[in-house]
């Protein structure tokens, strides 16, 4: 069913999808940065007493941000990240938040802007045979989802290897297919300052622990409202399981195979766990841990015509899949929230959306670019999909998202309204 109407002032229709990966990235050989960017010994267990004010000026100040009033469910008590942020996916408003611009390591949650970035530039069909230098420098530790020398990969694979599995190695192939590391950081920096995700800086594009590489909640939110237009990105980021290409060998007969085998998406909302259920409404986004970030997480979710989104980053309690559990809870709260609760910011649309949404011959869709034809690939299983007919089932009630269109005013306009125009929504369900 399509996603329900708001009003003028609102103009603009939702989009959302994502995935995520958990347990990824691991030690790196840097200590991780200070909130303001320098390197030191170990993390800041402090924030700093001013901070960005990108969003409003409640956004910049220390501790938790949230107007309580009569009507408004009180926070969850049990929320130990040193950072987080609950928004309205469709309007931008930021429900609540805490420590918003602190500036952390970010993990492999870095991925969505090195796939914000690059989803554009390679059709989904194409191919690579991997070389050596292409898998040069991956990180001792680093998640990978199992690439082999001399083997071609399409751009697909690829993709899925970096959402589903959070592949470093997978992310050093599309860096040296968008003409090496050094260049497509360079880009993924430019592309950041446009968001005006201004507290984050790109050392390494798969978000393994370097000196001085940062984000905050705020900017990993904009990010991934930035990613969720892209019809591809919420395909990759809301694939349950796919099938991933294996390497070339010679079967018994002696014939040259090429078998594949079956990557899953490692977010524990979208997948599940035996300690974290498949959170209802869940469509995404994409998740990380590494030795100086610790677990972090940004999620997106509808539930009763409400699209939100939720970013964790380094939960103090170290409980297996806390940073699952606490992003449930504060979903859980802002879905109670909104629409009574006061905003305390804003997510800041682009610097160029108000320009290029007002240029004559804009795309209509909405859709912000895209690497194919956006449908899922062979051997994909989209997030929320119905019992296969090999027997395998769908996980769980989440957003299938598909391509959508912005609301167009009077004189053919976009009003903006300093909100990031998202597209439509459409939901798929599981069938019975």
């Amino acid at each position: 069913m399509p996603a329900p109407k708001k009003t003028v002032r609102r103009s603009l229709l939702v989009t959302s999808a994502a995935l995520l990966s958990t347990a990824l990235t691991a030690p790196g050989a840097f200590a991780a940065p200070s909130p303001s960017g320098s390197p030191s010994a170990s993390p800041s267990v402090t924030p700093p007493a001013t901070m960005s004010t990108v969003g409003g000026a409640r956004l910049g100040r220390p501790g938790t941000q949230v107007d309580l009033a009569s009507g408004v469910p009180v926070l969850p008590k049990d929320v130990t990240a040193r950072s987080w942020i609950v928004a309205d996916a469709e309007s931008g408003e930021v429900l609540a938040a805490h420590n918003a611009h602190w500036r952390l390591a970010p993990a492999s949650t870095l991925k969505m802007l090195f796939a914000d970035t690059l989803l554009p530039k390679f059709p989904r069909t194409m191919e690579h045979k991997v070389t050596p230098s292409d898998l040069a420098g991956v990180g001792p530790g680093s998640s990978m989802v199992g690439i082999k020398e001399d083997e071609t990969y399409s751009v697909h694979d690829l993709w899925l290897g970096v959402f589903l599995r959070s592949g470093n190695d997978a992310v050093r192939v599309l860096s040296a297919m968008n003409g090496g590391l050094e260049n497509t950081v360079r880009e993924m920096n430019e592309h950041a300052e446009e968001l005006q995700a201004l507290d984050t800086r790109v050392v390494s594009p798969d978000g393994y622990d370097a000196e001085g590489q940062v984000s905050s909640a705020y900017d990993l939110t904009l990010i991934a409202r930035s990613g969720l237009q892209k019809k591809d990105f919420r395909e990759y980021c809301s694939t349950v399981t796919a099938k991933f290409p294996g390497e070339t060998k010679k079967d018994k007969k002696g014939r040259t195979v090429r078998k594949s085998f079956e990557i899953q998406n490692t977010n524990r909302l979208l997948s599940g766990d035996a300690d974290v259920p498949v959170y209802q409404g869940i469509a995404g986004v994409k998740n990380g841990n590494t030795t100086n970030a610790g677990a972090t997480f940004t999620g997106v979710a509808e539930r009763d015509g409400k699209v939100l989104l939720v970013t964790v980053m380094n939960p103090g309690k170290d409980e297996h899949n806390e940073v699952y559990k606490e992003a449930a809870r504060l979903f859980d709260w802002g879905f109670k929230a909104v629409g009574k609760v006061q905003p305390v910011g804003e997510l800041v649309p682009p610097r160029s959306a108000a320009q290029a949404t007002a240029q004559p011959g804009a795309n209509a869709s909405g859709e912000a670019g895209g690497t194919g034809d956006g449908t899922t690939g062979t051997g994909a299983k989209p997030v929320a999909s119905a019992p296969a007919a090999d027997g395998s089932s769908g996980i769980g009630t989440a957003l299938g998202i598909v391509g959508g269109v912005l609301v167009l005013l009077a004189g053919g306009a976009f009003l903006v309204n300093r909100r990031w125009p998202l597209p439509d929504l459409v939901r798929r369900r599981t069938r019975p």
